[in-house]
């Protein structure tokens, strides 16, 4: 398995100008990246304030920063970090059923408006899972949820009836509550009770609270110093995932000094 020298989680702007960076250093790399449509970037009407740029569409933009970041050669990996965890001189992430290693770790996985369902947090990885091919055949057979919208969630409800599974469909927007007591075992949305024995919630992004143990956060951001570095050694992070402001130069500067103090942390391991 190949290790690279920095695996950055996020496609956005902190990430494109991450990786023009690193790749200006000669530093092997990879990038976990959904497609560019589902960042709030490409939601966005018109971009009037970057300089050097006239005004566009985000959508416009956000292809540039796309093209950008391919044209830089680090590998993409399309799909959703689910973890990543410290493996001594090395990270290891998992993106959906497969596994990477790096020497350092830039996140730049901007930030999701959406909140934690009651329940979601607690029955994490006892019922709830973000992954239908890395849990599915723990519930052959069995009653699961799938809660989420767009291509991945209904692929994930398809590979879990075809593996056996009796799945209920529900929209990623709703009132939900997942209880139970060893494990989940009732999913109530808008206020119905089922009873199911797991359930797979399928988001564009994993919450950045939940990616890598031993983050400090404060006012709902990663904390960090002047050199983007966080609380974990060899973990920098960049972008609307540092906190407010929410502003597209400021996350193209932060992934810069981020990949520049990465490249710093390396060089001197």
């Amino acid at each position: 398995m190949q290790t690279y020298d920095v695996l950055i989680i996020g496609g956005g702007p902190a990430a494109t100008s991450a990786a023009m960076t690193l790749k200006n250093r000669n530093k092997t790399m990879a990038v976990v990246a959904n497609k560019a449509e589902t960042g709030n970037l490409y939601k966005a009407e018109k971009i009037t304030n970057y300089p050097g740029l006239p005004p566009m569409s985000g959508a416009e933009m956000a292809e540039l920063f796309r093209r950008q970041l391919i044209d830089t050669g680090a590998d993409i990996i399309e799909g959703r970090a689910l973890s990543a965890m410290s493996m001594g001189d090395t990270f290891g992430v998992s993106v959906g059923s497969q596994f990477y290693m790096a020497r350092c770790l830039i996140i730049t996985a901007g930030t999701t408006r959406e909140k934690l369902y009651p329940g979601e947090g607690e029955f994490l990885g006892r019922g709830v899972s973000y992954c239908a091919t890395c849990d599915g055949m723990l519930y052959r057979g069995k009653t699961v949820a799938v809660v989420g919208g767009g291509e991945e969630a209904a692929q994930d409800a398809d590979f879990l009836e075809g593996i056996g599974c009796t799945v209920l469909r529900f929209p990623q927007n709703g009132r939900y509550e997942i209880s139970g007591e060893a494990k989940a075992s009732t999913l109530t949305f808008n206020g119905e009770s089922h009873s199911v024995d797991g359930v797979f919630i399928i988001k564009d992004t994993v919450s950045v609270t939940r990616l890598v143990p031993g983050l400090t956060y404060e006012a709902g951001g990663i904390v960090v110093d002047r050199r983007m570095a966080t609380a974990v050694p060899g973990v920098f992070a960049a972008g609307d995932c540092t906190g407010k402001p929410l502003q597209l130069a400021k996350a193209v500067g932060e992934g810069n000094v981020a990949a520049l103090s990465a490249c710093d942390y390396l060089d001197k391991k």
